[in-house]
């Protein structure tokens, strides 16, 4: 698989999503990773502040696990399995009750009452009520942190396991407040083809086509320096390319940009100038193996970004939809699982990803820190 250090300038990877790490597995359980190839012990956008309504629940899939997301009249988000162990019916479709002071999930089928901590609290068809333990009876609670207008689930490895994550959930200091715009795609596409046509820094030119943004007359050759960073690397803040206008039209002079990369899968651009900011987060939410929400956010303290406002929400939801397109272009070709060649320097982030992807699974297996193996580098291409 590439990323383990290849100089070539052209590597030949399978088309499938990277292989699990290497352990031995007569002594140690791999952790950190399924058998498809999406990280576990990891924190993953679950939802928007705003979606969750008081009193209300819904469902969201991730990691092919049915969860409620939902939140109390008190405020208080929470996410559990969306199954009652029961009769296996969607808690979703119940009501949130309250029981003894605390709020509960009323399961529709046969009222089940279960707290946001998953225990259940109450089984109304029960003569006896201490005819069983029913407080050894649950459903799976995720861990939940919400900041910055966004919700987040932790996912561990072990489902049985109850302590508290090992990692914080993601903090972006660049997005201040709440988010000023919210934009949402489903790609039909394992995450690791979505992050890797998302990243991908020579694409622009050919699936971007407006007239306000590229053109493929542009083309230019960058030089831009990398180095790493927690659970992933970074483009360093730069002076944008001669053919990103928009940005210093929206920002005014002395503008700069970075672009951030973190592991499980989130991309942070930010902006500044004289005239304000800009912050986007593409936030990459694995729902099975073959479908991966992509949830774009927006930040900006900009009176000219705030005029636009309606302009930058149809550019991103056009360069989501074209990135879109293509993955479903690229379907008709990873059917027959063909060998990808990818080359340097413009492939090389997505070996980067690859590369941590092995080293967390790793890191997990062997119950020891993760170890950031990318080192400061300038790389170059065409766009």
């Amino acid at each position: 698989m590439a990323g383990d250090g290849e100089t070539g300038v052209v590597t030949t990877v399978p088309a499938g999503p990277a292989d699990p790490p290497q352990a031995d597995l007569s002594r140690t359980e791999r952790r950190g990773i399924t058998a498809q190839g999406l990280l576990t012990d990891a924190w993953y956008l679950a939802a928007t502040s705003a979606e969750l309504k008081r009193g209300r629940q819904f469902r969201r899939e991730i990691l092919g696990e049915p969860v409620l997301l939902g939140r109390t009249s008190a405020g208080e988000a929470f996410a559990l399995r969306d199954i009652c162990p029961h009769r296996a019916a969607p808690l979703t479709a119940g009501r949130q009750v309250m029981h003894d002071g605390e709020a509960t999930i009323e399961c529709p089928y046969h009222g089940w009452r279960f707290g946001t901590d998953g225990v259940c609290r109450a089984i109304p068809s029960m003569v006896d009520p201490n005819a069983a333990d029913i407080a050894r009876m649950r459903v799976r609670a995720f861990p939940v942190s919400e900041a910055q207008g966004l919700v987040y689930v932790h996912v561990a490895h072990d489902p049985r396991r109850q302590a508290p994550p090992a990692m914080q959930a993601p903090f972006w200091p660049e997005a201040p407040g709440t988010p000023k715009l919210v934009t949402t795609r489903i790609f039909a596409a394992h995450m690791d083809h979505a992050v890797v046509g998302l990243m991908d820094p020579a694409h622009g030119p050919y699936v971007h086509q407006q007239w306000w943004w590229r053109s493929r007359r542009g083309q230019k050759e960058k030089a831009k320096a990398f180095e790493p960073r927690d659970l992933g690397w970074a483009m360093v803040r730069h002076a944008p390319s001669t053919n990103s206008r928009p940005y210093r039209v929206v920002f005014g002079p002395g503008v700069t940009t970075e672009i951030a990369y973190m592991l499980p899968g989130y991309r942070l651009e930010s902006i500044r100038g004289e005239r304000g900011s800009l912050a986007t987060l593409t936030c990459l939410t694995p729902e099975t193996a073959s479908r991966t929400r992509i949830t774009q956010i927006f930040w900006w303290d900009s009176l000219v970004a705030s005029a636009l406002k309606p302009f930058i929400a149809m550019a991103a939801r056009a360069f989501l939809d074209q990135d879109g397109r293509m993955v479903d272009l690229q379907n008709e070709g990873l059917r027959y699982r063909p060998a990808l060649l990818w080359i340097e320097d413009a492939d090389r982030q997505a070996k980067w990803y690859h590369t941590l992807k092995r080293e967390w699974a790793a890191s997990r297996t062997e119950g020891r820190p993760f170890r950031n193996p990318i080192e400061p580098v300038t790389l170059r291409w065409r766009s």
